[in-house]
């Protein structure tokens, strides 16, 4: 199950750390047997571009695509729930799975970050693993066909989780397709879209479950932005 893994990695914020490790994460993705031959060809543009190219402008692309963009959002629960309460239940109903299954949340990613889910699938039975990411099928069949709309050389890696998923285009992929896509040049555009999102979550951030005060507050507290370098944004 080291696949999950390797396409986790694939999925993260571009680092000297990972290129240097894309030897390896090749050698998983053709070893482990998950993956068909057509489906490696389809991952090796990306992985050449993420051993050889200039590490700023990875990032810059990234930050683009995934973190500017609400509607390419790896952050799964962004594209049912967006910044409601609703959105902190699921959180807890997540955690208390990876607890179950024997995996700690370390970082300072959400519990609905798809890499961390993926982390977490790799410790799972294959049949755990299906199951578990065919309940997100919708959301990676909608991520796979926005990133392919967009050319992006990272549609493959969610073509390659949709297959693994065993899903197809369903009423509630379409429904999420019908939305408009995010143009994450748009800043104005994009800015008001994230204030008309907020929420207050409470009214009393020490009531309740510690579980769901943890995972709120992490929600509460903005992330440190990833910025490419100087000049490149």
């Amino acid at each position: 199950m080291k696949t999950y893994r390797a396409l986790s990695a694939l999925l993260t914020y571009p680092t000297p750390d990972l290129q240097a490790a894309i030897p390896e994460i090749w050698q998983v993705l053709s070893g482990d047997g998950l993956l068909a031959a057509n489906q490696l060809a389809t991952l090796q543009p990306l992985l050449n571009e993420l051993a050889a190219g200039d590490i700023y402008d990875l990032q810059e692309r990234y930050v683009l695509q995934f973190d500017r963009a609400r509607t390419l959002s790896l952050n799964l629960f962004e594209h049912i729930h967006g910044e409601s309460r609703d959105r902190g239940g699921a959180m807890v109903d997540l955690l208390e799975t990876y607890r179950a299954g024997g995996f700690d949340l370390v970082g300072p990613e959400l519990p609905d970050h798809l890499p961390v889910l993926l982390e977490f699938l790799s410790t799972q039975t294959p049949e755990q693993a299906r199951a578990i990411l065919a309940d997100a099928g919708h959301i990676l069949v909608a991520l796979a066909e926005r990133l392919a709309r967009r050319d992006s050389a990272y549609a493959p890696v969610l073509a390659a989780l949709v297959t693994l998923a065993q899903v197809h285009t369903t009423p509630e992929a379409e429904a999420l397709l019908s939305e408009k896509d995010d143009d994450p040049e748009d800043l104005e555009a994009l800015d008001a879209v994230w204030e008309e999102a907020m929420v207050t979550f409470g009214p009393d951030p020490n009531a309740g479950c510690p579980i769901s005060r943890d995972i709120l507050a992490k929600m509460d507290m903005p992330a440190a932005p990833r910025t490419a370098a100087p000049g490149q944004m």
